[in-house]
């Protein structure tokens, strides 16, 4: 193996990865914030570690008024996109482009611009939600994204994430969902194979797959074959469901087949990961209006 081959293998390691270019997160989460705020955080993590995916509900991260505001917001936003929203269901049976979702409408935008006063920027920066991503990454988490997904229903052929598939954002990434409607076998769950994640038993599980332009895509029968249909978790679950996800292990979503579904999603990765930052600032926006832990998982200096 020549020098530059090594390097490159160093490099690609977990553990370059943690202390050698996420060195400062971690020393940072080791010294001042490895004690979890509260039994409820700490056994979403372990669920996490354990598992790749834990389930919780709304309630355990707001307060009734913080929810109403949130799902006030949440309709308000459904009907001013009325429009867009139609314009998708006329068309998500006859576009099938591939490396597109178009099935999928961001409400929000493909970059949502920054507002401090959003709720769904709230949500993303949520005391709890960071406690999680920063224990399961054992770091301080960046938040990358956030947005409010409209899948609509189809019957066309399964495409893009309604496949089986695992994310390359990071080396571990937490995601959150949150359903917005009641959401059952035929509106699309999220679905999850348990212990496919990074650090779980199942970390190697190599299923066939497919190529859809530069991306790999596994089918139901294939994913059974390599892993059990009985073992796989279907994350059906009424409004206000929370699911919290590795999404390096293997998982599929929004097949829906019946009905739509309407469901707000954050990422959190390590402040080194390569991926695109997906959420712009305004030339006037404030960091003063958020907390110091706000403020680094955005990355940017609070004044």
């Amino acid at each position: 193996m020549t020098l530059r081959k090594r390097i490159s293998a160093i490099r690609a390691t977990r553990s370059f990865w943690r202390y050698g270019s996420n060195l400062a997160p971690t020393l940072e989460y080791l010294i001042r914030s490895h004690k979890y705020r509260d039994c409820d955080s700490a056994q979403i993590v372990r669920r996490l570690n354990s598992d790749g995916v834990a389930i919780a509900r709304i309630e355990d991260f707001l307060d009734y008024g913080s929810i109403v505001d949130f799902y006030s917001e949440v309709e308000r936003l459904r009907v001013a996109k009325r429009v867009e929203i139609e314009a998708l269901k006329a068309n998500v049976e006859s576009d099938l482009t591939v490396g597109q979702k178009t099935f999928n409408l961001e409400l929000l935008g493909s970059e949502p611009i920054f507002d401090a006063e959003c709720v769904f920027a709230r949500m993303g920066l949520n005391e709890k939600f960071l406690t999680i991503a920063n224990g399961y990454l054992k770091m301080k988490a960046r938040l990358r994204y956030y947005n409010i997904w409209y899948t609509a229903a189809s019957m066309s052929v399964l495409r893009e994430s309604q496949l089986w598939h695992f994310d390359r954002e990071d080396k571990l990434i937490v995601k959150a969902f949150v359903y917005l409607d009641d959401v059952d076998a035929g509106t699309g769950p999220f679905t999850y194979a348990p212990g496919t994640h990074p650090k779980g038993i199942q970390a190697s599980l190599k299923p066939e797959f497919m190529m859809e332009g530069n991306v790999r895509r596994t089918s139901d029968a294939h994913m059974e074959a390599a892993y059990p249909r009985a073992d796989w978790r279907v994350c059906t679950g009424k409004k206000g469901t929370i699911i919290f996800a590795d999404t390096r292990g293997y998982h599929k979503g929004g097949e829906a087949r019946t009905g739509d579904r309407l469901m707000f999603t954050c990422m959190y990765t390590s402040p080194a990961s390569q991926s695109k930052d997906l959420i712009r600032f305004p030339a006037d926006f404030d960091p003063a209006l958020l907390s110091a832990e706000q403020c680094k998982a955005l990355r940017i200096p609070r004044k």
